[in-house]
C-alpha cells in the first residue's frame, strides 16, 4: 500500500494554477516578508478553493495555500473544529 495516497483527481487543479506560473518566493517568503502579492494571484485562481482544501486536509504549515498564510490556515482549522 502507497504512504501517499493523494490521486490525480485530487491535484488536477495544479495544472492550471497561477502558482504553478510564477516562482516560489511568493508564497513561501522570508519570514516577515509581505504575503500580498501571493494572495492576490490566489484570488484570481480557478483551483483556489481546491488548493486550500489540500493544504488543509494535508497540514501544509508553510506558505501561501488557498489565498491564506499560515495564521490563517490555522486560525480557519481551528475555528472548523
Amino acid at each position: 500500500m502507497p504512504i501517499n495516497t493523494t490521486t490525480d483527481k485530487e491535484l488536477s487543479w495544479q495544472e492550471t494554477a497561477l502558482c504553478a506560473q510564477t516562482g516560489p518566493e511568493f508564497f513561501f517568503p522570508a519570514p516577515g516578508s509581505s504575503t500580498r502579492e501571493a494572495k492576490q494571484l490566489c484570488g484570481a485562481c480557478e483551483g483556489r478553493v481546491a488548493c486550500l482544501e489540500y493544504a488543509l486536509a494535508h497540514d501544509e504549515r508553510f506558505g501561501v495555500w488557498g489565498g491564506l498564510s499560515e495564521k490563517e490556515r490555522y486560525s480557519l482549522k481551528r475555528d472548523r473544529g
